[in-house]
């Protein structure tokens, strides 16, 4: 491990901030009639794809190919958006790599970082229209129709993974202004493309989504890491959400949260979402060995769970903390404080953590030569691992849970005239898996701010915070004037609502290859302690 951080800090400066422009850009014209003909005589080779387009969602070097530790696909994309927000606080070291989400230069769309967030969802795209056109689209054969449908799924997964950050949302005229270029089956022009509306971005998705939930019908998953029909159900939840189509979402998101449970007091009182297996994810990322030993070190085991004996996180103490604006609005009755130490590094769910002999809360001070650092203040236990100190970094990644889709119709109803079933709906999650003694009415916030609080508590860390940021227009608020709480000063600044440099900034590959891009350029790179008296109705 030594050996391996003394390296990377020779080449940490220049390789977070590398120019990625000399990639090639995404896309490439593979002819439908081809693709059909060689599936026919070689399957293998759809199947191949097929299975490829899932393993891509979080395999070190999704993007780059190489040994970055920054690149794990959309689970990385998780990390980072949240970066970006006011609640992950990663510490401003030489040995942090999403340094650039921390302090928004982000916003250089050839540094590393924004490439890849880029990148990985296109060749998504890329995959899942290679599927489309493997298949005739008329078939009536129900396993080409489930392969067409979960790759429409996930074409919609990625573009819902594009647009919250390309342009602002539907509300006050959002849905008129420029976002991402689209581009199916059936584009050829890819010097041409010119950004699509977010309206239009949002048609397709809606499409691609309710294609798979006619076509997902009958089909039975072999485990969660495919899209199944409540799967479909939970995306198309969240891009009603996002469009302001509260009942849609309230339905969708009923849909998909059918037959699935909450994760109980006692279950959430101990470290967990590592096991696809656990009974709450309705989907998620099925980290095997195999693939983490591409690079362990591009794995969340890596960088957003505090328990991996061969790790960023432990190993330099680069710890995921939350933000204590947040953490000090958590009850004390709240299981979920818990998720986190507190100030003095304890935490209640470290009494069933043992590691080198150290048991409870003695663990957050163990120090191992090169393993593991001592805690951060309000570093996060929430992630636990399968194996404390373990090196494999094999753990897995929830992508939607049954939770999320009961704070979905919660806001959904709040939203649409129900407040009264709103409130009962959260008051029933929360009393019944969180806190007993919970009272929507206790915060003294609006109730569809207290929802908020919820997500940003329940959904900590899982990559929803950035984009329900700039959905509900919202200012971003990482510290208060007078109270600098646990930010590093180079991270600590306010931004208001409507500021353009919330925008991410297309890549000078994209530019050189589609002429008909016309760039985001607006808002200033924040500076230290900026906008200080800026609030957000949930820590205030």
């Amino acid at each position: 491990m030594k050996k391996t951080y003394a390296y990377i800090m020779v080449i940490l400066a220049a390789a977070a901030c590398s120019r990625m422009d000399e990639l090639k850009p995404q896309g490439g014209i593979i002819l439908t009639e081809q693709l059909q003909e060689v599936n026919s005589v070689i399957p293998s080779r759809a199947d191949a794809s097929f299975n490829g387009m899932f393993t891509k969602l979080g395999s070190p070097g999704s993007v780059t190919g190489g040994t970055r530790p920054d690149d794990f696909g959309f689970v990385m994309m998780a990390f980072s958006n949240d970066i970006e927000a006011a609640d992950v606080v990663l510490a401003n070291s030489g040995y942090n790599w999403f340094s650039a989400c921390g302090a928004l230069t982000s916003r250089n769309a050839d540094y590393a970082n924004p490439y890849i967030r880029y990148a990985a969802p296109y060749n998504t795209i890329a995959a899942a229209n290679d599927i489309l056109k493997s298949y005739p689209a008329d078939s009536e054969d129900p396993v080409i129709r489930y392969k067409l449908a979960q790759a429409r799924a996930m074409r919609a997964f990625a573009y819902l993974n594009l647009a919250p950050y390309f342009q602002f949302g539907y509300a006050a005229g959002g849905k008129d202004l420029p976002c991402v270029p689209l581009v199916t089956e059936q584009t050829t022009d890819f010097t041409n493309n010119p950004r699509a509306s977010v309206a239009d971005v949002y048609a397709l998705i809606i499409s691609d989504l309710t294609y798979a939930i006619e076509n997902l019908e009958g089909y039975v998953r072999t485990d969660k890491s495919r899209i199944d029909r409540q799967t479909a159900y939970g995306l198309r939840a969240r891009a009603y959400m996002n469009m302001q189509e509260w009942e849609l979402a309230v339905s969708d998101a009923s849909a998909a949260a059918a037959g699935y449970s909450p994760s109980s007091m006692a279950e959430a009182a101990r470290p967990a979402f590592y096991d696809i297996s656990e009974h709450n994810w309705i989907w998620g990322y099925d980290m095997t060995s195999d693939i983490a030993m591409k690079n362990p070190y591009a794995t969340s085991s890596a960088w957003i769970r505090s328990f991996s004996g061969d790790g960023y996180s432990a190993g330099t103490q680069v710890y995921s903390c939350i933000n204590s604006l947040l953490f000090d609005k958590i009850p004390e009755t709240d299981v979920r404080k818990g998720w986190w130490v507190d100030a003095s590094l304890e935490s209640p769910l470290l009494e069933s953590v043992t590691w080198e002999g150290v048991s409870g809360n003695a663990v957050a001070s163990l120090e191992i030569d090169n393993v593991k650092m001592k805690f951060l203040p309000y570093t996060n236990v929430k992630f636990g691992m399968a194996s404390v100190g373990g090196t494999l970094n094999d753990d897995d990644w929830p992508f939607m849970r049954v939770e999320e889709m009961i704070l979905i119709q919660a806001e959904g109803l709040a939203r649409s005239g129900s407040s009264a079933q709103a409130k009962a709906l959260l008051e029933d999650f929360v009393r019944s898996h969180r806190d007993p003694a919970y009272s929507a009415d206790a915060s003294g916030r609006s109730l569809t701010d207290e929802i908020w609080f919820q997500r940003r508590v329940e959904l900590w860390g899982e990559g929803f915070s950035n984009s329900d940021t700039r959905r509900l227009g919202k200012p971003l608020v990482r510290f208060h004037e007078g109270t600098p709480g646990n930010v590093p000063a180079a991270f600590r600044f306010n931004m208001p609502a409507d500021d353009g440099w919330w925008l991410m900034r297309f890549t000078s590959s994209e530019k050189n290859t589609n002429l008909a891009i016309v760039d985001n350029t607006g808002g200033t790179q924040p500076v230290q302690d900026q906008y200080g008296n800026l609030r957000d109705g949930v820590t205030d």
